[in-house]
């Protein structure tokens, strides 16, 4: 089987890494796909990885005309300009397809302009739970931030691409296209396993993450407020009322599981993590602030990275008023 879709992999790694795991995934998706690998590692570093997969797809460095200080951006934006099929999906490393989610990704192409899935973690150690409790939330809200998207590549181009100087490229992405009028699928049933981080990288995200939620004043506010409150609560001695808030998280954790069919894949454990995550992100969140007074930004690799994501208004203003494109696509 062979479908009409292209699979745009941007990656870069620092330092070499074992590449086997990702290259039997790599083989089971050669022929299936028209998969492009763009990898920004280091010159020696790509250099095995080019002896791992030059047979099995298109691997080439970003464009050297791009330079976002999300270098992921730059791999989406040279991928996009090699597919091509019109349904194109992007992928992060650690990010598990099968065949069965591909067909359904491509189907939903044909009517929508978006598609976001949802991830979970395959298998699932403590820190995965942990951050699935995350997931979790976000479903009870709405829905959640995977690490993969679906696009049409000619909506994308139409739209002038998204701006790549910004640390939650997903969102801005999904922001773009609601902008520019395109229509989302919220496949909520849609599961695509990715692998967890080892435990030290799993530390290391916790305040670059949070800072994401700078690009949401709302959530942010919450977050924020849960550090104060608690304090409070702890002084006051009102046990019974910090209690009932961690259960208040389990429960919208649960919510959060059972819609969408998301049992099948979530565990129930993961919901009783929901309030050390709460917990961890509201102490992160008041880190992430601080680094936007003290750098000016949030560290990512050997630079600042100022904003989070652009807001709704002014991307809505961006295409009322025909403003120029981020970047050229093509």
């Amino acid at each position: 089987m062979s479908l009409d879709l292209s699979y745009v992999l941007p990656l870069r790694w620092d330092e070499e890494r074992d590449p086997d795991e990702l290259t039997g995934y790599l083989t089971s998706l050669s022929g299936l796909v028209d998969l492009i690998v763009v990898d920004g590692s280091a010159a020696d570093v790509f250099a095995v990885h080019r002896s791992h997969w030059r047979q099995l797809a298109t691997h080439i460095p970003p464009d050297p005309d791009l330079g976002f200080s999300n270098g992921k951006v730059d791999g989406v934006f040279t991928g996009v300009r090699r597919a091509r099929f019109e349904a194109v999906v992007i992928a992060d490393d650690d990010v598990r397809y099968n065949s069965a989610n591909l067909l359904t990704i491509r189907g939903l192409l044909e009517n929508n302009d978006l598609v976001r899935p949802q991830n979970y973690f395959a298998p699932m150690p403590w820190h995965a739970l942990w951050d699935s409790a995350r997931s979790l939330l976000n479903r009870a809200v709405r829905a959640d931030f995977p690490g993969t998207l679906g696009f049409r590549r000619s909506f994308f181009i139409g739209m002038g691409g998204y701006d790549g100087n910004v640390m939650f490229e997903n969102l801005e992405l999904i922001r773009t296209v609601a902008a520019a009028g395109g229509r989302e699928a919220v496949a909520l049933d849609l599961f695509v396993a990715r692998t967890p981080p080892a435990p030290g990288a799993f530390w290391r995200q916790r305040v670059r993450q949070a800072y994401d939620d700078l690009a949401m004043p709302v959530r942010l506010v919450i977050f924020l407020s849960v550090v104060p409150v608690t304090i409070f609560g702890v002084a006051t001695r009102r046990v019974r009322w910090l209690a009932g808030a961690a259960l208040a998280a389990v429960l919208v954790a649960e919510r959060g599981r059972r819609r969408g069919a998301g049992a099948q894949v979530f565990p129930a454990r993961a919901s009783l993590f929901a309030p050390f995550w709460v917990y961890e992100r509201a102490v992160c969140s008041w880190l992430a602030v601080l680094s936007r007074v003290v750098y000016g930004g949030i560290r990512y690799r050997e630079g600042i990275i100022e904003m989070a994501a652009t807001p709704r208004r002014r991307l809505e203003s961006r295409f009322r008023t025909g403003g120029p494109p981020v970047h050229p696509v093509p």
